[in-house]
């Protein structure tokens, strides 16, 4: 059974600040471009936005007119601010042709997350401590609220990996699993799995 939505609706003003239910949203930033999922979630993806600033990732995130319309759920910038794209029950268009164990709707298996990172071909550099920082909670609540597996947490490499290198070679993913949020990454050589 889909468990039911996280309810996103309350805003506190206080302290001039805008207090969402979940205090590890920033900000409210809603973009049009999402549909009704047609799966239960069962996945999360990560990827870098791969765009010369957050703010032109976030535009491109939030553009309902462009001829390729684009969203996720959550961006998270590089200070560690949290933006809200896509409540969690809806399908965002972010994981684009891709597949894994045997899903082929990506989107309406899972949470996209984007990482601001200008990426490998605007300069691609460390995710700062402050973003990884910001993403262990959030990714922590998701995993929870939606009992997702941790071999379910994956990058777009993972599920497009013809086309896709993000979140690419410098993200931490020891970082995750010592969180208990993705599997251990192999140190060693890794083992073949067996044939099917």
């Amino acid at each position: 059974a889909m468990p039911s939505p996280p309810r996103f609706t309350r805003h506190l003003p206080q302290g001039g600040r805008i207090l969402v239910m979940n205090e590890l949203i920033t900000f409210e930033s809603p973009s049009p471009n999402w549909n009704e999922r047609k799966l239960p979630v069962s996945m999360v993806v990560l990827h870098y936005t791969g765009m010369e600033t957050a703010e032109a990732a976030l535009e491109r995130l939030c553009d309902g007119d462009h001829p390729n319309p684009v969203s996720a759920h959550y961006l998270i910038e590089e200070d560690g601010s949290v933006h809200r794209l896509v409540r969690e029950d809806r399908r965002a268009w972010h994981a684009g042709r891709s597949s894994w164990r045997g899903i082929t709707d990506v989107n309406s298996a899972s949470i996209g997350i984007e990482l601001v990172n200008p990426g490998h071909e605007f300069g691609y550099r460390p995710f700062p401590d402050a973003q990884l920082e910001a993403l262990v909670p959030l990714l922590a609540g998701i995993v929870q609220r939606w009992d997702i597996p941790r071999a379910n947490v994956v990058g777009h490499s993972d599920v497009a990996p013809a086309r896709k290198d993000d979140p690419g070679e410098l993200f931490d993913w020891q970082a995750l699993a010592r969180a208990g949020l993705c599997p251990p990454v192999p140190t060693a050589e890794p083992v073949p799995p067996d044939e099917p």
